[in-house]
């Protein structure tokens, strides 16, 4: 009801960024992720029908959305695909369920970002009128975290090159224009190594990306500043827990058992 309501002043001509911002927030503290989604979307249309790109705040409520939204089916198809449940028919069937919200989900945020957003800012960026590279990085990397979530349930679909064309050109554009630091750069390098390591099936690129992250990020500590300190930090420390864990051969006989860390 109430995005039908802010779809009615839209329409209008009205402003309704403020609402929608206020929308979002609500529903984020009342843990209602899908209306999350719902309100984040619309802000995207109507931020940038007037032209411009979500800020720093609204990028990341756009992320806790879609990711709280989809995490819940994650977890769930996880537990589905436990030995216990491989046999029972019926568990197949509800599995077909929880992959089919997770594929609409992924579907969904996909278009967000690959027909509006990563457009705009590219637009953005070609008309010189501000650096919008951050912003890229950004949805580049989100682009790169939902196909590879659609390679975790959608076998022989290609969506797990998809995820490693995103990470890719997101990784050239973090390295040219994002300092080693940047928990944004250090964030796409963790998800992109969780990619090569658990998608991939590439264990020695994994190692090496997670390596030459964080060897970069602890060469360059000094420039961190103190708004991103505890962000940035905390990227690193989830690089070299990963590291611990893939480079370990006893852990890495459970592997599927204990599950890497990635970054939100």
């Amino acid at each position: 009801m109430a995005l039908a309501a802010l779809e009615a002043k839209i329409k209008s001509g009205s402003n309704v960024l403020p609402d929608l911002l206020s929308m979002a927030k609500a529903a984020e503290n009342a843990e209602r992720y899908t209306d999350m989604c719902s309100f984040m979307k619309a802000l995207v249309a109507a931020k940038v029908a007037s032209g411009g790109d979500l800020t720093v705040e609204e990028r990341n409520l756009l992320s806790v959305a879609y990711k709280n939204a989809v995490g819940a089916r994650r977890a769930s198809w996880r537990t589905l695909l436990l030995d216990e449940y491989k046999t029972n028919t019926m568990i197949d069937e509800y599995k077909k369920k929880v992959s089919s919200e997770m594929k609409t989900i992924c579907s969904e945020v996909l278009d967000v970002l690959e027909k509006v957003l990563v457009p705009n800012v590219e637009k953005l960026i070609a008309g010189g009128t501000e650096d919008k590279h951050e912003a890229l990085v950004f949805y580049l990397k989100m682009a790169g975290d939902y196909y590879r979530y659609l390679s975790e349930i959608v076998l022989a679909e290609g969506y797990e090159k998809k995820a490693e064309s995103k990470y890719l050109k997101g990784t050239e554009l973090a390295e040219k224009h994002l300092i080693a630091t940047h928990p944004i750069r250090l964030g796409l390098a963790l998800n992109f190594s969780v990619c090569y390591y658990e998608i991939l099936k590439d264990p020695k690129n994994a190692c090496d990306m997670a390596k030459k992250a964080f060897d970069a990020a602890i060469s360059k500590l000094d420039s961190l500043d103190e708004a991103s300190y505890k962000d940035s930090t905390l990227i690193m420390q989830l690089l070299r827990d990963n590291l611990t864990l893939w480079t370990s051969a006893e852990k890495a006989e459970n592997a599927e058992e204990e599950p890497t860390e990635e970054a939100a």
